[in-house]
């Protein structure tokens, strides 16, 4: 059994980025964590943890993120669970907290999930996907704005979290 599921659904690879980070640190406490994306994972029920992270579009989370959330919601429901999400950009993104999306933080009360982190985002010219995002990344908005050492903490919480709560 793998301890600790990392899901992770964006358009451009940065959430897919701090995913991979969070998977780094989790395994550097001794855990073993799968990273997926989260359209692939079909089923929960092999992890005693799961985290889920969304990249922030219009403040909505990836549908994939969402069914993810919502197809598995009994069985997350019986496990712990932190939930992620990056987009915030520009010159205020340092600290920003973005609350979730009123469907989401239902899902995450029905499942006690853990208080949900806001991680800032990266759009550049070179990940801007469609005209809207291509416009934002030519002004204060570009950037990549992920604050590795609040993302790496972050993560180190959760490992103490598992390594606490969950029998390995």
């Amino acid at each position: 059994m793998a301890a600790v599921l990392v899901a992770h659904a964006g358009k451009s690879g940065g959430t897919r980025e701090i995913a991979e980070v969070i998977a780094e640190v989790l395994r550097e406490a001794g855990l073993p964590v799968d990273v997926r994306d989260a359209a692939d994972v079909t089923d929960v029920e092999p992890y005693a943890a799961v985290v889920v992270g969304s990249a922030l579009y219009r403040r909505r989370w990836m549908p994939e993120a969402v069914s993810l959330l919502t197809e598995h919601e009994e069985a997350l429901g019986r496990r712990p669970v932190w939930l992620f999400h990056s987009g915030p950009c520009g010159p205020l993104a340092a600290g920003k907290r973005v609350s979730l999306p009123v469907g989401i933080a239902l899902l995450a009360a029905r499942i006690d999930a853990e208080r949900t982190a806001t991680f800032g985002g990266r759009l550049t010219p070179a990940t801007a996907r469609g005209l809207f995002w291509k416009v934002m990344a030519s002004g204060p908005w570009a950037g990549d704005f992920r604050d590795w050492p609040t993302i790496r903490a972050w993560a180190r919480d959760v490992g103490r979290s598992v390594r606490i709560r969950v029998t390995l």
